[in-house]
């Protein structure tokens, strides 16, 4: 079974998460990546819907187990793989010359809810699923990458008290804070106002992807210049 996987739409492509709680490993950012880099090469398409194919979970993120096992291992490689194939999902999400939109259909929480937010927009549902960013608890810094396009997805003030108190936030209460573009009411509801979004685009992608590396010029100098450091040193929890 797939982890990942994407069908067409019209001129959208769905790339659905499909492993219970869509837990983030090696072989999830590998398979993230083949399928972004599939959806872009179909010149049909305009937009990219991120979504699960499990309702209760978008991602619970990193797969903290699999992490565990690999320092246990000394599986420093396949760590380092990882942490530079995730950044390559967020790269390939922020500059996309098509708008990448997540559509938040269960709890997404650390790595879920950063990855929600390496896409242009969002939406999510009401009913079931909260947004957190649970690191603080957890012993899992940022990369700085991370704190750099989670900033242009939460308005600061918002971030701050998410990311330093690692509570829970509801999707009308994200919207509010124009976090989302909009609460829906059930999945139903979210899969047909997200493809509506969605498929009121029909940019270029030419204007569209210079308009995003241009904006994002700043996000991916970070991740280039800073991310390094931590993953090449491994320096990727505090311990006290």
């Amino acid at each position: 079974m797939a982890v990942v996987f994407w069908k067409k739409d019209e001129t959208v492509a769905v790339i659905k998460m499909n492993n219970d709680q869509n837990l983030q490993n090696l072989e999830f950012a590998q398979e993230m990546n083949t399928a972004l880099d599939e959806a872009v090469a179909d010149p049909e398409i305009k937009a990219i819907v991120l979504t699960s194919a499990v309702e209760k979970f978008f991602s619970n993120g990193i797969d903290v187990q699999w992490l565990g096992e690999r320092f246990t291992a000394q599986d420093f490689q396949v760590i380092k793989d990882f942490c530079y194939g995730m950044n390559d999902v967020f790269r390939k999400l922020l500059l996309a010359p098509v708008p990448t939109i997540a559509a938040i259909n269960g709890h997404a929480f650390g790595n879920g809810a950063i990855l929600s937010c390496a896409c242009d927009f969002r939406f999510m549902k009401s009913d079931r699923g909260f947004f957190c960013f649970p690191e603080v608890d957890l012993g899992i810094p940022f990369l700085p990458g991370m704190d750099a396009f989670v900033d242009k997805a939460v308005p600061q003030y918002k971030l701050n008290e998410l990311k330093l108190t690692g509570r829970r936030a509801t999707a009308p209460e994200l919207e509010t804070h124009h976090v989302i573009e909009k609460a829906c009411d059930n999945a139903e509801h979210l899969m047909k106002e997200t493809l509506a979004f969605a498929k009121s685009f029909q940019k270029k992608r030419g204007i569209f992807g210079e308009h995003k590396r241009r904006m994002y010029k700043h996000i991916i100098a970070v991740m280039d210049t800073e991310d390094p450091e931590y993953i090449d040193s491994l320096n990727l929890m505090v311990q006290e």
